[in-house]
Parts: C-alpha cells; structure tokens; sequence
C-alpha cells in the first residue's frame, strides 16, 4: 500500500487512530507491526518501563528486528535515573501521534500501561506539581511500614482512587495521596472535574482478549525465556550502573533478578515470583481495559492469523481502504 489514501486523510484534520488494548504478552506488538506494514503505519509503544533506555529484556520492548520493519516510537526515551511521569508520556506521546499523522501515516498506539493510555486519550486531571518533600515522607514511610500502610491511608482519604490503584503500586499510592493532600481534594474527584481529551483523531480501539489458561501459559513461557535469554546479566549491569533504587530496577522481573543476586531468592523461586506476578499484572489490565468504551474486543492473540485477519479488516474500514483489504485477505 502506498499510503496516498492516508496521505489525503492528512489534509482533513482528522486522523485515522489505532489503539491495541491487551494484557502483557497478548500479542499486541506483533499484531501492531503486522498493521503498521499493511496501512503504511507506524507504532507508538505505551509502556511505563520501555520508555527507559538500556532495560531490554526485563520489559519485552520489540527487538531490533522487529523495529527494523516499521518505525517505533516513545521507546528508549529517557535514562533509567530520570523521572517521566503519565503528564510527560501524554506530551511527548501526542506529539508523535501529531507527527505522524501529519505525514499521512496511520499511528498505531500498543501497549498495556493503562493509566498511560488514558493520559495519552482523555488527558490528566488539572492536579498539583510534585511536592519532593511530601514524597520523600510518603516513601519513608513505604520503607519503614509497607506499601500497604500507604494504600490504608489513600484508602481513608480517597476511597474511589484507593480501589482502583494496587495496593502495591507505591509511585501510584504516593501520587494519590500527594495529589489529594496538596489540593485539598480527593484526586478522584479532580480526574472527574476536567481532562484535556486528544483532539483531531478518528479513534479506532481493538482489544485482544485470548483465554486466560492460555494467557498464562504464554506469560509462565515469556518470564522464564527472560532469565533464560539473560535478565539476570543486564540487572546485575544495570544494578552497578545505577543502584538498586533507580525505581524502573524495581519493576516486575528485575526486582527479582534483583532479589537473586543478592541470594534472597534461588533461580526457581526467581522465575516462579515473576510468573505470578506477570500473571497478577495481567488480570489488573484486563480488569482497567474492560472499563475503557467503544473497544472492539477480539477473542485471541494478536500473532493468530484469524485475529490478524480480522483486525485487518476493521483498521481498511477505520481508514477507507475496506476493498483494498478484502482483496489482500
């Protein structure tokens, strides 16, 4: 496809939008690539841990290969040291949505951080600046009583934000409460007051929904194939690069290549505590995406060639071209 349809849809100031939903090794990348080499696309990952440059196998970024066949973006974005938060992802990722389409290509948005999505779509809540020295309390107390002790205090000032934040997450947890001690009001109710939606897009949403036994299957697969393709390497360099608080080296598999090479868990209990959270991470997106509206779900993974077929189908009728489409297929 030569993209002179998607090059007179760049004179309208509408673009066509594709956004992928899906838990973590759904498939979402290799359907991504599959459209973006269909419809003259290219991909814009949405990821809160493969914006870091030099964490590669902890967060399942596309290879070299496959970013070889369509062009990415927000990846390798800022170093594993620097703060970027949803606010900076939603700047920086509208400006490559803009850019893209601008130059009559179709942006593909893939990834499964949630709240980065909704930032990057609906826009953020008016909410306060950083407080640094609030925050440096919030995770004193994280380090001296738990993270749990901080969800129990969002849960007492903002039940709503409480309920859909883990009890785990501690940046979420201390953001929450940052936010709503700082304004003076519960930050669920600053979300609801006023966002600053995406404007001059022509959004299509597909979702892909595979069986949750072979979900988790495939999830127990990838985290095991991550030590075993040499996470426990690139934390160990990592680790002497930038310590072990540099906050992305806290993230799902290299905290516990992490936890491994400082012998407080064996190899197996490593893999086996990656899994399961893997898994846990997993049931909280699919949990988030089922929220989101107008998601055109597709019960598969997104390398099937049937769902491949059918994405493909929808994206020719998203963007004009549903004949060129059938005569492919």
């Amino acid at each position: 496809m030569d993209g002179a349809n998607l090059q007179n849809e760049s004179k309208n100031p509408s673009y066509p939008l594709v956004v992928l939903h899906g838990a973590t090794a759904s498939g979402k990348t290799a359907l991504a690539i599959q459209l973006a080499q269909r419809f003259s696309g290219e991909v814009v990952s949405c990821d809160s841990v493969a914006v870091y440059r030099e964490l590669e196998i902890g967060t399942a970024k596309p290879s070299r290969e496959e970013r070889a066949l369509v062009p990415h973006h927000m990846l390798d974005v800022v170093w594993p040291t620097q703060p970027y938060t949803a606010g900076d992802y939603a700047r920086d990722g509208r400006a490559s949505l803009a850019d893209i389409g601008a130059r009559g290509k179709l942006p593909i948005v893939a990834g499964g951080t949630g709240l980065y999505l909704r930032a990057l779509i609906d826009g953020l809540f008016p909410g306060p600046t950083r407080f640094e020295g609030l925050r440096v309390r919030l995770r004193e107390m994280e380090r001296e009583r738990g993270s749990s002790y901080l969800a129990r205090i969002l849960k007492r000032l903002d039940p709503a934000s409480a309920s859909r934040i883990h009890p785990n997450d501690t940046p979420k947890l201390v953001r929450a409460i940052e936010v709503t001690l700082a304004a003076r009001q519960r930050m669920s109710t600053l979300w609801e007051a006023g966002r600053d939606p995406l404007q001059g897009f022509r959004i299509l949403r597909l979702g892909l929904d595979p069986s949750r036994p072979a979900l988790y299957a495939r999830i127990n697969q990838r985290a095991a194939a991550m030590f075993s393709n040499g996470l426990l390497e690139e934390t160990e360099r990592l680790l002497a690069r930038y310590g072990q608080d540099c906050r992305p080296l806290l993230s799902l598999g290299y905290k516990q290549a992490g936890m491994l090479l400082r012998g407080e868990l064996s190899m197996q209990d490593a893999i086996a505590s990656t899994q399961q959270g893997h898994r846990n991470y997993a049931k909280r997106q699919m949990t988030w995406f089922r929220r989101e509206p107008d998601v055109h779900w597709l019960d598969g993974f997104g390398d099937d060639p049937d769902i491949m077929q059918k994405a493909l189908q929808q994206v020719a009728v998203h963007v004009g071209q549903s004949g060129k489409a059938s005569d492919d297929g």
